[in-house]
């Protein structure tokens, strides 16, 4: 079998609060390298503190990514996504630096790494349409329509995850056809990088869930609440007839912290709800993470030297001594 002359990537994968983000940053400094981020809270100026954004500093070390690309009351799909990172990826390689993919999206990772199959774009009044029904009825009605038009779309996306029902009722009602359909069609080109896949994940759920809390606590401490109070006073925000609907705001955190600043909750049932809610996002991440076959799984504060070894043995000569 010929060798694999592609370029070389890192990608480091797994559930929020894992550690991605400082061990990407390490690894770019010491190998040359450059950050793509693979996380949809990222893409949206303004939410800084609640979705852990490098700050000022870090992205001053280390060259950053598809990060602060649209404002919060605009949406980005994971084919935008796909595109804007293989631009990205080749300048990196065009400069002789090398790429290093980092976040928890999975979405996003599978599109930019297995392609897509075409369907559809995305439909802003028809998007709109959907966020008002669900308002009117509720998530779960809208998940029992889906069930009706698409059960096998419906068995894959979960009854609360609002995002993925709103996509696939909208592909629906554009084209009708169901979105299982369209993503049994062919899918465009892999990406022309050889990956390493490496999973970051706690030994433990409570050790993961001990790192949520933590960090949440920290964010708190840095403003978070302000930080949503100024997207609350946005003029587009304000005016806008759902923004709870918008896709930067179904980011963990953000919207129980719009609920909280709405009068729902105390300062301790905003807290709960909202580690609450990162602790489910760790799960949902985990399990799309045991799906994907040849990612190799380690736990930082506990395998370091493996992962190091790991990293070592994949770019060969290329890579300096920790």
């Amino acid at each position: 079998m010929p060798a694999d002359r592609r370029p070389r990537g890192i990608a480091l994968l797994g559930p929020t609060a894992s550690g991605k983000s400082a061990l990407a940053l390490e690894w770019a400094q010491r190998l040359g390298g450059e950050i793509v981020s693979v996380d949809s809270a990222l893409v949206y100026r303004g939410l800084d503190i609640g979705a852990a954004k490098p700050t000022r500093v870090e992205r001053a070390r280390v060259p950053h990514h598809l990060i602060d690309l649209r404002d919060p009351w605009q949406s980005y799909s994971a084919a935008e996504f796909a595109h804007d990172a293989r631009a990205a990826i080749d300048a990196i390689l065009a400069r002789g630096r090398l790429p290093i993919l980092a976040g928890g999206t999975g979405l996003y990772f599978r599109a930019l790494l297995h392609g897509l199959a075409p369907m559809p774009g995305a439909d802003p009044a028809l998007r709109a349409q959907l966020a008002h029904e669900a308002e009117a009825r509720g998530w779960a009605a809208l998940h029992a329509e889906l069930a009706r038009i698409d059960p096998a779309a419906a068995t894959r996306i979960h009854a609360t995850d609002a995002q993925r029902i709103q996509r696939a009722l909208e592909v629906y009602r554009l084209s009708g056809r169901p979105i299982s359909d369209w993503q049994r069609g062919a899918a465009p080109a892999r990406l022309p990088l050889r990956v390493l896949p490496l999973v970051l994940a706690p030994s433990t759920r409570a050790e993961l869930h001990a790192r949520i809390a933590q960090r949440f606590d920290a964010m708190l401490v840095q403003g978070f609440l302000d930080e949503v109070r100024a997207l609350r006073a946005l003029p587009q925000l304000r005016a806008h007839p759902a923004p709870l609907q918008l896709p930067a705001l179904r980011a963990v955190g953000y919207r129980q912290a719009w609920e909280h600043l709405d009068g729902a909750t105390s300062a301790d049932e905003f807290r709960a709800r909202a580690i609450f809610a990162t602790r489910q996002l760790g799960k949902r991440q985990l399990t799309w993470l045991r799906g994907e076959l040849g990612a190799r799984w380690f736990d930082p504060a506990r395998q370091r030297a493996e992962l190091e070894q790991a990293l070592a043995m994949f770019l060969g000569d290329r890579a300096p001594l920790p």
